[in-house]
């Protein structure tokens, strides 16, 4: 069996999309008997997936992680084990004692460019909210996806705009369609559900509720504490995006809005809470 984690000088770094270094491990009768670090050469959660493949990975161990890259894990016979933190090598042996959880994607998308990803490590402080993956946004319950395209692979071209007409995203733009599992909860849910029933080709416009999209800000999500209770909070600033951790080790985003010289406060709602969102979506592939 061989084993991959996100890495950094020891610890288990908490984005798999923007992570420099994998340590891999070989195991044997449920034992390591050698373990290296290896470059990630830049590339992206596909990309990622693949080059893991490639290096004959069985199981990857990581903090943050959304649903795209856990889909591309998926197809490559990758087995996650996401929501790790601390010691790559402490987490390693947990494994191997069957104690360690996989929390699954613990971050939400409309599509590229709003991602895990987005946040810097600076901040990983011991310290969070409740259990739940709620600060991603999003975690509310919402219906299956059914339609004729639920399930199949689908390629999208989109345009994401507020309701004062500023745009937020394009695929447009970077000149590559997205890609993603209808229906897998790769996609905000009023993304997923309008392409379910699209057309090759089609072209539609869709307005989105907060509650079909990042969900509605939740007030018990900013929290203020005691800079003095949280080791490694001093060196932050206002307006940083970090990572905290919930009781269970696992990572939560959040951004700094406010800090004095005895608190600091957190706003772990997605960017997008609360948002009303409009897109043009159109259709360029089924698979």
């Amino acid at each position: 069996m061989r084993i991959a984690v996100t890495y950094d000088d020891g610890e288990i770094f908490q984005h798999f999309g923007h992570t420099e270094k994998f340590k891999i491990y070989e195991v044997e009768d449920g034992h390591v008997i050698s373990s290296g670090v290896i470059g990630s050469d830049g590339n992206g959660h596909g990309a990622l997936a693949a080059l893991l493949a490639g290096r004959g990975i069985d199981v990857l161990i990581c903090g943050g992680i959304g649903g795209g890259a856990q889909a591309a894990l998926e197809q490559q016979g990758i087995e996650l084990c996401a929501g790790a933190s601390g010691s790559a090598d402490g987490a390693v042996e947990a494994y191997l004692r069957g104690e360690l959880v996989n929390t699954g994607a613990n971050c939400d998308h409309h599509g590229e460019g709003h991602t895990c990803g987005d946040h810097e490590e600076g901040g990983s402080c011991g310290h969070g909210e409740d259990g739940g993956c709620g600060s991603c946004g999003g975690c509310h319950q919402q219906p299956a996806i059914e339609g004729k395209n639920a399930g199949k692979t689908c390629r999208t071209h989109y345009r994401g705009t507020f309701n004062d007409g500023t745009q937020f995203d394009s695929s447009y733009d970077r000149g590559e369609p997205l890609e993603f599992v209808c229906g897998a909860g790769m996609m905000i849910y009023g993304f997923d559900a309008a392409v379910a029933d699209m057309d090759v080709g089609e072209i539609r416009e869709i307005h989105l509720m907060p509650e079909e999209a990042y969900g509605e800000r939740r007030p018990e999500a900013v929290l203020t504490m005691q800079i003095a209770q949280m080791p490694g909070s001093e060196g932050l600033t206002a307006g940083q995006q970090v990572y905290l951790q919930d009781m269970y080790g696992r990572p939560i985003p959040a951004k700094v809005t406010a800090k004095d010289d005895t608190t600091i406060t957190f706003d772990m709602n997605h960017e997008m809470a609360g948002k009303e969102l409009n897109f043009t979506i159109e259709l360029v592939e089924v698979k």
